[in-house]
């Protein structure tokens, strides 16, 4: 049987407020770079120098696009055939099985993305406070963390409206966002230095365990940067002709910016020597505010750097939009609380479910910025990316004839070459790390027996006898 995705069916008469189909491919798009761009390569270029102590580093981005190619086409494949709100929580609920290991894989999803989706969004309200300090240098640490908690507010309240507006100040932010990477390039192609960002240390590619534990690092970094490709797909259930635009959308921004992040970062070591900004401190500093001091002068920095807020802001809101949607849907599918599946009575968005990450997010923006970015992958690893790949294969299995306007190319190369990758990805973490993600992955299948035995569910009850939905 067909799988049923999520709110793809027309409302009856009278029926409850639903979603509306308002995204198209430029609103699409403008969503998934916003969330990319956003503040990542500002504030982790630092980081990704120290990881291989050289302009080396930039293999680590290298290796992140040769992961995220592949799974971009993993999460193209899964959103065209079942467009619903959130995303993977669909994906791996249909691939695994809705009522036996999908609805185990659905609340391990769930249970992991409500810490690591508001980290994600509470990385770039800290990356906003960093780069705040330097147009404002007076402001004290409390005071910066005021202002993450400021900005995540003001972000909360932007979002409580309706998506067709949403889509306008999403395309605004998107500008707003190109013209800064845009100005950072033109800027460092002017008065860009080969010597300078060649400037390989000693014994750069000689390989060894360390240099491939280092450009692990660079990987991580680099694929943090990328996240987002994929943020079209939490909002499946709004996008217009989801089959064409959800691929498309994906690929599109996942390859315009690899090339936007090669030019950004080779313009700023090609001015700024690397050397200057490694090792990395814990904030990193400024970077691209100094790139722009060095070349124009404070006023022109101060400026820019106002711009580069616009931007950190810009991918804040985009990653609120579409993770709002996430407790939603599973809610309204009888695996989260129910009160969290509600939409707003007449603006139709789910504001509980927005209010619940939102509310996160703000306080995880009191964590030391690189905590943020390590723990909120290695979670997302071991669940997420490497379940999907798992889901679209299986799905391929269990639902042959499920309708699939795009489908991966190669296949199953891609999906292989993604799951390579994310083993290599968790691999390179310390022991610390990897006991965190898998004590985190251990503490929800708990849960979830708990939660299954409680509603009498599977595997406490056979999928034959499940009943639609649990109750809450």
């Amino acid at each position: 049987m067909k799988p049923e995705p999520l709110g793809t069916g027309a409302p009856a008469p009278g029926a409850e407020p639903h979603l509306q189909r308002r995204f198209g491919l430029v609103q699409a798009t403008a969503l998934n770079m916003t969330n990319m761009i956003g503040i990542g390569p500002f504030i982790t270029i630092p980081a990704l120098m120290s990881a291989l102590n050289g302009p080396q580093a930039m293999l680590g981005w290298l290796a992140a696009v040769l992961i995220t190619i592949p799974d971009a086409m993993v999460w193209g494949e899964l959103g065209a055939a079942l467009p619903g709100s959130g995303g993977s929580y669909v994906y791996l609920r249909e691939g695994f099985g809705r009522e036996t290991f999908g609805r185990l894989m659905a609340f391990l999803f769930v249970w992991q993305f409500l810490l690591s989706g508001p980290l994600e969004i509470a990385s770039g309200y800290i990356g906003f406070a960093q780069y705040l300090k330097y147009v404002w240098p007076e402001l004290s640490v409390p005071q910066v963390k005021l202002v993450a908690v400021a900005i995540g507010g003001l972000n909360i309240l932007l979002l409580y409206r309706q998506i067709t507006s949403i889509g306008r100040i999403t395309v605004s932010l998107w500008i707003g966002t190109l013209l800064t990477t845009l100005a950072v390039i033109v800027t460092g192609a002017m008065h860009f230095d080969a010597q300078l960002a060649f400037d390989f240390p000693p014994n750069s590619f000689q390989f060894s365990l360390g240099f491939l534990l280092g450009l692990g690092a660079a990987t991580r970094v680099g694929v943090y940067d990328y996240l987002g490709y994929y943020d079209v797909c939490y909002i499946g259930e709004e996008v217009k002709e989801p089959g064409k635009v959800i691929p498309r959308s994906i690929i599109m921004s996942i390859v315009a910016v690899a090339l936007i992040y090669i030019a950004i970062n080779l313009s700023i070591i090609g001015v700024v020597p690397w050397r200057e900004f490694v090792p990395a401190g814990d904030p990193p500093p400024p970077v691209v505010s100094f790139f722009m001091q060095k070349v124009y002068g404070s006023t022109v920095a101060a400026v820019f750097t106002w711009m580069i807020l616009w931007t950190a802001f810009g991918s804040c809101f985009a990653l609120l939009l579409g993770y709002s949607r996430i407790p939603y849907a599973a809610a309204q599918d009888g695996c989260f609380f129910r009160v969290f599946g509600r939409l707003h009575p007449t603006r139709n968005f789910p504001h509980l479910s927005l209010l619940l990450i939102g509310g996160v997010a703000i306080g995880c923006s009191f964590l030391p910025l690189l905590t943020v970015i390590d723990a909120l992958l290695v979670t997302r690893v071991l669940v997420q990316f490497i379940g999907q790949v798992f889901a679209v294969m299986l799905l391929r299995k269990r639902s042959p004839n499920l309708e699939r306007p795009y489908r991966i190319w190669l296949y199953p190369l891609p999906p292989l070459l993604a799951l390579a990758g994310w083993l290599f990805i968790f691999s390179t973490y310390d022991v610390r790390l990897k006991n965190y993600g898998v004590t985190t992955l251990v503490l929800g299948l708990a849960a979830f027996l708990l939660w299954a035995r409680a509603a009498r569910l599977w595997p406490f009850r056979s999928a034959a006898a499940a009943p639609g939905s649990a109750p809450s």
